[in-house]
């Protein structure tokens, strides 16, 4: 929020006070705690009647520098707290030199001065990175209502762009705006955010976690232009600064502390088809759309049930229509026999009609009112209360009702909604329910997650969540949420879903189509073709089906096309996949991430890097037109072999086949043998396109498992006119293909066990 009124006043009713000086300083081993003056202090009397505020400066892992600001500390910690993950190895240097006191931590380092005005500066390799100032860069506010606010201000330099703090659909780089980090069901064409997370990095080399799980209000170059204010309603503030340099790495860091995403089943990344939301839909409808995709040769994954699986006025109560769907063990069975996985919509609210409120209410497991009443309204369904998920009897019975439906024949659960959390309750385990808004998404994910992750076992747990703060990245997948159908809307779904992975997400999904409305056909086919290039692809709608036939046969073309191709590609999603599990590298990079040094991809927000070596640019025209930038070197159209030189914007038509999709030069993509289906022996047959390879260059290409682990290992290199490809432990068949600037040609080992082949570059 905003305290001063332009640069010199304070706004009416705001009283704040700045840390101006050190009174005192405590140099430990590996921290140090200052004690800030709130003004010069000339003599004794200047000590009375003021603040003293403490701060703590420490790391709890190396390239990380935190600090504590705080000024009462009496408060009592209520919690929820985020669950980091410090390095227990890890231990930060202390220095000083004179008046300077400094805290290292690996590459990056705090500084101050305790004979100089207050100042914090955050260096690394020989240079300030960012700063708390003398005027305003760490302080306290009260607010005419009595409100209590812990403030920091950090400074951006000249052309620093700020990225970040969650799924945000607003303008891609941050700079201008006011960020309320704080859950609400708003769609996505607001300011509003179902996944809020109070991180954010910038092209300069840093990010910053603000470690508070309720309301943070981010001031990003708006309040003070060449500032950003982050501010909580507390006595204390704590932040991490998190040194790069490149973006990945501030990534991997980040990511250390708050938990890495988990690897999703293999099967996941194959189509899902919905029910759509409140379409007319029952058994007959279900097996209709399923055979009709098989009749069109169009492979489906997964099936989902979205909510009227369940009675009306009952959600969620885990039980399925009998008037819709009177034999759900026998309708999944069939499902099941198909190849396909199911997947069905659960909330955590519980409507009044249910027989499940009762018993709910009864056993204490639903959020209460201060006065002992069950929290209720009537938005969403009719009297409907919250489970209340800091109770773990509340949390193994909200589990019991998900094994049942495993045992039925469910694979994973779409986690809906999550935001709309009131404050004016009392939590069973006494939880402050102002920190309770934001983090009760991670109490509902994981408890979900865990339950699959029980029955299902290691690496076959999914969901497809709406909400999420710091830390859920590690329950993956997460979708968009409620978008219209435009193009308009298809571009602010990329939009957040790139900011989402630049703040540690490393999968994420959309609605293909868009939810509220009927795309047109053009609209459908371009979304379809970014669906399938997208970590994780689903068919969904509101009021309107998705199946690719109710728009033209094209999109059947279309969807039936780009399926195959995401599943040839699955052995080079899948290593993307366990850079996330390992790295929290994102599968969906925005093109910062893979071009830090190139300014001219640091407001891309309509393009973006699946994986290491494919850009992708979704085309947003009716008429097929798309602009996108291509980086330096010289790039293949995967699709036509067409050689595309940058760096440089490019603006071109292109029929529904086709899209930007093109491979970074020097890449060696890996096409697995089947098209039918997302997992299958993604090493046996694999063939290995080899793009522009550079002379005296060498390519290690790791081919996983489901499990994450390597199958087979390539190294292909490139010696004058020749390139050569060897293996020593894939498994059977392989091929080798140039394709574009090489010229093209393809071989094939001589015979089985062969562990060698080479192919002249002939363009």
């Amino acid at each position: 929020m905003k305290f001063t009124d332009g640069y010199w006043l304070m706004r009416d009713g705001v009283r704040a006070h700045y840390a101006k000086e050190v009174a005192d300083a405590r140099v430990e081993d590996d921290r140090l705690t200052l004690y800030a003056e709130v003004r010069h202090v000339e003599r004794r009397g200047h000590t009375l009647d003021g603040p003293l505020l403490t701060v703590e400066c420490f790391s709890p892992a190396e390239g990380v520098i935190g600090v504590r600001t705080t000024h009462l500390a009496g408060q009592v910690d209520r919690g929820p707290d985020f669950a980091l993950r410090p390095d227990p190895e890890h231990r930060a240097k202390t220095a000083r030199d004179g008046s300077v006191l400094e805290l290292s931590s690996g590459p990056l380092a705090l500084r101050v001065d305790t004979a100089a005005p207050w100042r914090l500066d955050f260096t690394a390799e020989g240079r300030t990175l960012t700063s708390a100032e003398t005027r305003r860069g760490t302080g306290i506010a009260t607010t005419g209502d009595g409100r209590h606010h812990s403030l920091a201000q950090l400074s951006l330099g000249v052309g620093e762009l700020v990225y970040g703090l969650g799924e945000r659909f607003t303008p891609f780089t941050r700079n201008g705006q006011v960020v309320e980090v704080w859950q609400a069901d708003g769609g996505t064409a607001s300011e509003q955010a179902y996944k809020n997370v109070p991180f954010y990095l910038t092209n300069r080399g840093y990010g910053v976690f603000v470690n508070h799980p309720g309301l943070v209000s981010y001031e990003i170059g708006s309040e003070a232009v060449g500032q950003v204010q982050f501010s909580v309603e507390d006595q204390s503030l704590e932040y991490l600064v998190i040194h790069g340099p490149t973006p990945k790495e501030i990534l991997a860091r980040y990511t250390a502390l708050t938990g890495r995403p988990a690897l999703p089943p293999a099967w996941s990344f194959g189509l899902w088809l919905s029910t759509s939301f409140t379409t007319d839909y029952d058994e007959e409808t279900v097996t209709r759309f399923v055979r009709g995709m098989a009749e069109r040769e169009i492979p489906l994954g997964v099936f989902h049930f979205d909510c009227f699986w369940m009675r009306a006025y009952q959600w969620c109560d885990f039980t399925w229509d009998p008037a819709v769907f009177p034999d759900p063990e026998g309708m999944l069975r069939r499902l099941k026999e198909q190849g396909l996985r199911i997947s069905v919509w659960i909330n955590p609210y519980i409507g009044q009609k249910s027989p499940l409120f009762e018993e709910a209410r009864r056993y204490g497991y639903l959020v209460r009112r201060p006065n002992g009443d069950v929290w209720q309204w009537d938005h969403w369904q009719a009297g409907m209360g919250l489970v209340d998920f800091t109770n773990p009897d509340a949390r193994r019975w909200f589990g019991d009702k998900l094994r049942t439906l495993a045992g039925q024949g469910v694979d994973c659960f779409k986690t809906d909604f999550g935001e709309r959390v009131p404050t004016d309750v009392v939590w069973h385990d006494g939880s402050d329910p102002e920190r309770m808004h934001n983090y009760y998404t991670q109490l509902y994910n994981e408890t979900v997650f865990e339950v699959l992750s029980e029955l299902r076992g290691p690496g076959e747990a999914v969901l497809f969540a709406r909400s999420a703060t710091a830390g859920g990245q590690q329950f993956p997948v997460h979708w968009g949420g409620d978008c219209e159908s435009t193009f308009a809307a298809m571009a602010e779904s990329l939009r957040g879903g790139l900011s989402l992975g630049l703040s540690g997400f490393g999968f994420w999904s959309h609605d293909i189509g868009g939810f509220e409305g009927t795309p047109t056909p053009a609209l459908f086919k371009r979304w379809v073709q970014f669906g399938l290039l997208s970590s994780h692809s689903r068919l969904h709608g509101s009021s309107s089906y998705r199946v690719p036939w109710d728009y033209d046969e094209e999109a059947v073309t279309v969807t039936r096309d780009f399926t195959r191709l995401k599943h040839r590609l699955m052995p080079y999603l899948f290593h993307a996949a366990t850079q996330a599990r390992s790295l929290g590298t994102p599968v969906m990079r925005a093109m910062l991430l893979e071009f830090p040094d190139d300014p001219a991809c640091h407001t891309l927000d309509r393009q973006y890097m699946l994986g290491d070596d494919l850009l992708v640019a979704p085309v947003f025209t009716e008429d097929g037109t798309a602009e996108y930038y291509v980086p330096a070197g010289t790039w293949t159209h995967l699709l036509s072999g067409e050689r595309v030189e940058g760096p440089g914007w490019r603006r071109e038509r292109f029929g529904f086949d086709s899209l930007p999709l093109l491979a970074r030069p020097g890449s060696v993509i890996p096409f697995g043998a089947e098209d039918e289906r997302a997992a299958y022996d993604w090493a046996h047959g694999v063939t290995l396109r080899v793009h522009a390879l550079a002379d005296g260059a060498e390519v290690v290409t790791r081919i996983p498992t489901p499990d994450g682990s390597a199958a087979a290992t390539f190294r292909t290199r490139r010696s004058g006119d020749t390139v050569t490809v060897t293996s020593d432990d894939a498994p059977g068949p392989w091929r080798v293909v140039l394709a574009g600037p090489d010229g093209y040609g393809e071989a094939v080992p001589a015979a089985d066990g062969a562990r060698s082949v080479s192919l002249p570059v002939t363009g």
